[in-house]
């Protein structure tokens, strides 16, 4: 195990140093310029169009976007963020807010793609993703059942383990040493695998719908803890912003080691947590019922901020005003925990294990969602689709007794292989999701509600948006 995680970190190291950083930035700024800031520009569209209503029997706009926010919302947005403070320092929190504003141009690029080229399943439900617009875009479906078994990897297992994991991880305070030697373990695992089956057997209606009461309350009960503890060390806010740019632009803290240094700390992590450009928002997206592709396009966008300008930044003040210092002893959920004990007493430790327990389980099923759609691209059948549910869940369950560092490496090399197919994909065929774009507002500017006809921007090889 330890050779095997050796390996893995080393090939972490050199996927983010030397390849993926560069990739995700160069994306992100290129969309941005392309779109004429999309993200800015058009964010009050974005915020009108998760309110529009489908199509009865459809997936909505915002049963999408819960969806992926489900997804993005888990363990990045409290334990990663504080593993990044941690390790990276105050600064990595600075990176994470600049790759989620360059990299939300990249999630309406992707997400939008996956709308203009999704399908509709045997059951009448859309599905659709990078996998798909590989195949039908690029006309290959080699690298499209690449990208899908990379997906799969990643988050029925690797992202699937991680969540189990830290939800386990949560309830070693009340055990104190030794948690790993107990039962308890065992038995969260075995009862989250319990409520993934329940969930994931109904399919993407019951999926929908429990993320979409799961996700929005718990995400303003931890934005209301995160404002009171703000309001209640107010008098520190200037010394914190003022540690997070110092941090964020010192050349030792860059440059020292780079592999492990606050940028590509703060990148990795905001990368983990928003997903933006990864390839795995899309395949919500794709599901949604909606007139125009950039509808969803913008929702998904919005999403990103929900993910790391709202929740990671609460966790990021929650860290930084309390007093507690992170390092290498201190990090993850109980540096979170020791941080909030610290401001509110006992109770807060509570609060945050649930917490974590309920971001974290909604993460495990909207990633079992990606994976299914993805197993679907591959080979559309019942009895496959109902054995891969079997081996998710038992995913989860032997998730909560697994190494944290072997799957946090893993996770993360996954996630970056993945990245990478993606992101070439965007590159090759952004041009026509700007089309697209361009066609939305020019029938927003004649006040129409936009309908979209693909073969008015040019686009001849989709299945759904046909005359």
């Amino acid at each position: 195990m330890d050779f095997i995680n050796g390996l893995l970190g080393q090939a972490n190291d050199f996927l983010y140093s030397f390849v993926l950083i560069a990739l995700l930035m160069a994306a992100g700024l290129w969309f941005t310029l392309r779109s004429r800031f999309v993200q800015i520009r058009m964010l009050p569209e974005a915020i009108r169009a998760v309110t529009e209503k489908n199509k009865k029997g459809g997936m909505s706009s915002f049963q999408a976007l819960m969806i992926s926010t489900a997804s993005r919302v888990g363990t990045g947005n409290i334990a990663g963020v504080a593993t990044a403070i941690a390790v990276g320092g105050a600064g990595s929190v600075f990176w994470m807010w600049i790759m989620a504003i360059i990299g939300s141009a990249s999630a309406f690029i992707e997400s939008t793609l996956a709308q203009v080229y999704k399908t509709r399943d045997k059951d009448g439900q859309y599905r659709g993703g990078p996998a798909y617009y590989i195949q039908q875009a690029l006309g290959q479906r080699w690298l499209g059942v690449v990208f899908a078994v990379l997906l799969i990897l990643c988050f029925a297992f690797g992202f699937n383990g991680l969540q189990s994991y830290t939800i386990t991880s949560s309830f070693a305070y009340y055990v104190g040493p030794g948690f790993a030697s107990t039962a308890i373990p065992v038995i969260v695992g075995l009862v989250l695998a319990a409520l993934t089956a329940f969930v994931i057997f109904g399919g993407a209606h019951r999926i929908g719908f429990i993320s979409s009461i799961v996700v929005p309350i718990m995400a303003i009960i931890y934005i209301l803890l995160g404002v009171f503890l703000t309001v209640k060390n107010a008098g520190q806010l200037p010394q914190m912003f003022s540690t997070i740019f110092s941090q964020a632009f010192d050349v030792k803290a860059i440059f020292g080691g780079f592999a492990g240094s606050v940028v590509v700390t703060g990148i990795k992590r905001g990368l983990f947590s928003n997903e933006a450009g990864m390839g795995s928002a899309p395949n919500a997206a794709a599901a949604a019922d909606v007139s125009h592709p950039v509808k969803q396009g913008l929702v998904q966008m919005l999403s990103v901020f929900i993910d790391t300008i709202v929740i990671c930044t609460t966790t990021a003040f929650i860290l930084l005003l309390s007093g507690v210092q992170g390092s290498e002893q201190l990090k993850a959920l109980p540096f979170v925990q020791a941080a909030v004990n610290s401001q509110v007493g006992v109770w807060g430790i509570h609060f945050i294990t649930f917490s974590i327990f309920a971001f974290a389980f909604s993460s495990i099923i909207g990633n079992y969602f990606y994976a299914e759609s993805n197993l679907r691209f591959i080979r559309d059948s019942k009895v496959l689709t109902n054995v891969f549910r079997c081996i998710a869940v038992l995913a989860v369950f032997l998730g909560a007794q697994a190494d944290v560092d072997l799957v946090w490496n893993l996770a993360d090399v996954l996630m970056g292989l993945m990245a990478t197919v993606n992101i070439v994909a965007i590159f090759l065929l952004g041009g026509r999701a700007l089309k697209v774009l361009k066609d939305y507002t020019a029938q927003k500017k004649q006040g129409k509600d936009p309908v979209f006809i693909a073969e008015d921007v040019g686009i001849t090889d989709t299945e759904v948006w046909k005359r």
